[in-house]
């Protein structure tokens, strides 16, 4: 893993430097500017928040696979730490649209398409564009929206200054579809069924955990098509299930389990990534042009296996290559990353996703220079 002292020092840097302090600025039809002090972490970001809230503006799920986006546009509404009330001081601009909230409310079941969705988007641009000067002068690069969902990227794409541009942070953080490492931030797809990660996080220790992989889902795409057709039902070491038994427990096959299979479905983002990281179980990533999150600052490869899709009938070979001692430190390392994906009620906490995210956004904001009429 990559030394989180760099990851220190850049918030150092951002306190230190009165001329590099981040802030958002969060804006829909209506807005109300809210000035906010400094955190308790020592850090400085600013965001602005209209309280005038919609559906599909300034709120999004927070008990859901699509969780991870309601917390975070949360916070930022609540940020006693993020915002300012003055755009000309803001360094960075936050989109707070929810295409969770979106779908649930302009999208038609059954339909083939998402131009709602999109008009959707465009119309707020346009309004924000022709309002303030902002986004015109840097044509939205200095902006960034925030999606969980599928078709976040697919309807960034109706905005093509937003597409091209914007920062995005996306859980379908997909290279093959347009995703930028360099301007985009890859974000953690997290399931809270309960709203809450209490019970998600701990697991049995390595010489308690008699299952060498472990997979449960859906057949969801051509990755677990070919795993279920290689692996469903047939191997004691490698268990992999369409669905589980009665009486199994989901949460306790993680936990006992060294590595946890974490395919890909129709998108290449899955919440059993983070589900693989609480339980203390070395992921088996198996995906197509994925970007994990937080890599500018996480070595993936120190705690995590990354098999490709053609090595799909090896996964055991694979396996059984990694000495005890190897999986032993990668299992120590999940343990040690693990803090990097919690979901925290109340405050955020240090190093926390939340923070994590904001990082992310700023290491890209540093890209950007931006220059005043």
């Amino acid at each position: 893993m990559k030394s989180l002292l760099s990851f220190i020092m850049s918030f150092v840097l951002i306190v230190d430097d009165s001329e590099l302090l981040m802030r958002c600025y969060c804006q829909a039809l209506a807005k109300v500017w809210t000035t906010l002090k400094e955190s308790n972490s020592g850090q400085r970001f600013y965001s602005c928040a209209n309280f005038q809230v919609t559906p599909m503006f300034h709120d999004g799920p927070c008990k859901s696979i699509y969780s991870t986006e309601g917390r975070f546009i949360h916070e930022l509404e609540k940020g006693n730490s993020y915002r300012t009330r003055d755009p000309n001081e803001a360094l960075v601009y936050f989109l707070p649209f929810s295409v969770v909230m979106m779908v649930q409310y302009l999208y038609v079941p059954g339909a083939h398409e998402i131009h709602a969705i999109g008009r959707a988007v465009v119309d707020y641009i346009n309004i924000i564009s022709n309002k303030y000067p902002y986004w015109n002068r840097s044509f939205g690069a200095d902006y960034f929206m925030l999606s969980c969902h599928d078709w976040g990227p697919r309807t960034s794409a109706y905005v093509p200054n937003l597409f091209n541009n914007s920062i995005r942070v996306l859980c379908n953080a997909n290279t093959s579809e347009g995703f930028n490492p360099s301007k985009d931030a890859s974000f953690p797809e997290i399931h809270l069924r309960t709203g809450e990660a209490k019970g998600l996080v701990g697991g049995l220790s390595p010489s308690r955990r008699p299952i060498l992989a472990f997979f449960s889902g859906r057949l969801h795409g051509h990755i677990r098509q070919l795993l279920l057709d290689q692996w469903k039902n047939k191997d004691q070491d490698v268990q992999v299930y369409e669905q589980l038994p009665k009486g199994m427990s989901y949460e306790s096959m993680l936990k006992k389990s060294r590595f946890c299979i974490c395919p890909s479905g129709y998108e290449v983002a899955s919440p059993r990534v983070v589900e693989a990281i609480y339980a203390e179980c070395v992921p088996a990533l198996i995906s197509d042009s994925y970007v994990p999150p937080f890599s500018d600052v996480l070595n993936w490869k120190a705690f995590s296996v990354q098999i490709e899709v053609k090595d799909i009938p090896k996964i055991k070979e694979i396996l059984m290559s990694i000495s005890q001692r190897q999986y032993l430190r990668m299992q120590r390392r999940v343990k040690q990353v693990q803090r990097h994906f919690l979901v925290n009620n109340g405050p955020p906490k240090r190093f926390d996703v939340f923070h994590m995210t904001i990082h992310s956004i700023w290491l890209r904001r540093l890209n950007i220079r931006i220059q005043d009429y």
